[in-house]
C-alpha cells in the first residue's frame, strides 16, 4: 500500500511509519515543513491527493505541551489544527478521482464522560458535555466524507486512551520524576485509567487500513484504542513505581494538577473514563501489550 499520514513526524506517527515500512509498505508525510518522503498541507490543498491506498490523520497540537499556558490562544490552536488539518485531508480525499479505500482518523476518548461506574464502549451514544468532548464531535465532524465517496472508502475512527511509549507522549514526562522517587498518584487516583501502548495503537491503525472485504458503509466505524483490562490512576502508579523499583509516596492533589494545567486540561488525568474496545477485539486485532505490567516493562527495559 501507498499511505499518506498527516502528523508522520509525531510520536504515534513516528511508530506507524516504522511499522507501515516494515511490512513493505510506502509512507508519504504530510507536514508543516518539506523534505524527503513529504508534503505539506499547502501541496495538498493546492496540488490534491497524491496517489494512495490508504490516509490517516494523526495531526494536532500536543495538548499535554508543558512549554504552553493553558489559555484562549491554546484553546483555538488544539482545535484548529485538529479540525482544519482533518477536513483538508477529508476534502482532498472526496475531491480525488481515486479515492484510498481507507480513510483513518485518530481522535480521542474525551468523548465519554468520565465516570467511576460507567462503562463504554464504540456502541455508547454521547454528546459533547465539555471543551474536549465538544473537540472530539467537531474533530470527528470534519473527517466525515460525502455520501458519494464513503461507498468506496472505508472510514475509520480510532479513539485512543492515554498513548504510553518511551519517546513521547504521557511517559516522557512521567519517567524522570518517578526514576527520582518523586512518582505518586494524581488526585485521589480512583479515577479509571484508560491506556494502549503506542505499538499497539500503531497497530490498531495499520490493521484499520487493510481492505475491506465488504462494501463500507456509508458511517464510519469507531474503533476504542485502549488496552483490553481497566486500570485505574493508583495502579498505573503502584505498577510503574514497582517496576522502576521504586517508591510512589507523592501524590498530586487535584487543586495543584488544575492550578498547573487549567481545570479544563487537567481533567484528562484528574478525571477518567472506563473504555473497553469491544470492537477493536471482534475486528481480530491482537494485541502486543495487553495489560499494564507487559507495557509498562517494554518502556522502561525492565
Amino acid at each position: 500500500m501507498r499511505v499518506l499520514i498527516g502528523g508522520g513526524s509525531g510520536f504515534v506517527g513516528r511508530e506507524l511509519t516504522r511499522l507501515l515500512r516494515d511490512k513493505g509498505h510506502e509512507v508519504t508525510v504530510i507536514s508543516r515543513q518539506p523534505g524527503p518522503g513529504k508534503i505539506t498541507w499547502g501541496e495538498l490543498e493546492s496540488g490534491g491527493l497524491p496517489p494512495c491506498e490508504g490516509a490517516v490523520n494523526l495531526a494536532g497540537e500536543n495538548l499535554m505541551n508543558p512549554l504552553r499556558w493553558w489559555n484562549e490562544s491554546y484553546k483555538r490552536d488544539l482545535f484548529s489544527s485538529r479540525i482544519d488539518t482533518t477536513k483538508t485531508l477529508a476534502q482532498a480525499i472526496a475531491a480525488s478521482p481515486n479515492p484510498p479505500h481507507s480513510w483513518v482518523l485518530v481522535t480521542g476518548v474525551a468523548c465519554y464522560k468520565p465516570s467511576l461506574t460507567a462503562q463504554y464502549s464504540e456502541d455508547s451514544e454521547w454528546t459533547p458535555f465539555d471543551l474536549l468532548s465538544t473537540l472530539v464531535k467537531e474533530w470527528e465532524a470534519a473527517g466525515r466524507l460525502p455520501e458519494n465517496i464513503s461507498t468506496a472508502t472505508k472510514q475509520v475512527v480510532i479513539r485512543p486512551g492515554a498513548v504510553l511509549g518511551r519517546d513521547g507522549g504521557a511517559m516522557k514526562q512521567m519517567l524522570l520524576p518517578f526514576w527520582l522517587g518523586l512518582g505518586g498518584t494524581l488526585g485521589s487516583g480512583k479515577q479509571p485509567f484508560p491506556w494502549i501502548h503506542v505499538t499497539d495503537l500503531a497497530g490498531i491503525i495499520s490493521h484499520a487500513l487493510e481492505p475491506s472485504p465488504n462494501t463500507p458503509s456509508p458511517d464510519p466505524q469507531i474503533l476504542n484504542g485502549v488496552a483490553p483490562v481497566l486500570n485505574t490512576n493508583h495502579q498505573f502508579t503502584k505498577e510503574l513505581g514497582r517496576i522502576l523499583r521504586r517508591p510512589t509516596i507523592f501524590p498530586v492533589p487535584a487543586f495543584a494538577m488544575n492550578a498547573l494545567m487549567g481545570s479544563e486540561r487537567a481533567v484528562v488525568l484528574t478525571q477518567g473514563q472506563k473504555v473497553v474496545p469491544k470492537k477493536t477485539l471482534e475486528s481480530g486485532f491482537l494485541y502486543k501489550y495487553p495489560d499494564l505490567t507487559s507495557a509498562l516493562k517494554g518502556i522502561v527495559g525492565s
